[in-house]
């Protein structure tokens, strides 16, 4: 029985590993991928329907999805920034002196908890 259950479940964990692959490239395009200190990868998707900014990290110390971004130039340099209840998350594409590095930055109740220094990838 346990043999079954596991050649039942291997194609069905299979298939839909790539079929949300599939559909997340078909629905968006990554603007911006960076590396950062702590081990930090950030990815910034944009949905090609409704333009929709979507974030996802990866990092030892999980997972992080966030969706409805935006987007402003300040300074020359721009920021995308995410909420996720009382945390911020603000990743800088660039900064004034090299447009490849980056900054990733998190706030709770809008003081700054942690900055990191990202180089794109």
């Amino acid at each position: 029985m346990k043999i079954f259950a596991f050649f039942l479940a291997l194609p069905i964990s299979i298939l839909a590993n790539f079929s949300l692959r599939a559909s997340a490239d078909s629905t968006a395009g990554i603007i911006l991928s960076t590396k950062c200190q702590g081990g930090y990868n950030i990815n910034i998707w944009q949905n090609y329907t409704n333009g929709e900014l979507l974030y996802r990290a990866t990092s030892a110390n999980g997972n992080l999805s966030l969706n409805k971004g935006t987007s402003q130039a300040t300074e020359g340099v721009r920021v995308y920034k995410f909420r996720n209840g009382i945390y911020q998350y603000w990743v800088w594409d660039g900064t004034l002196d090299n447009p490849q590095s980056g900054t990733l930055e998190v706030y709770k109740n809008n003081r700054i908890l942690m900055k990191q220094a990202c180089r794109k990838s």
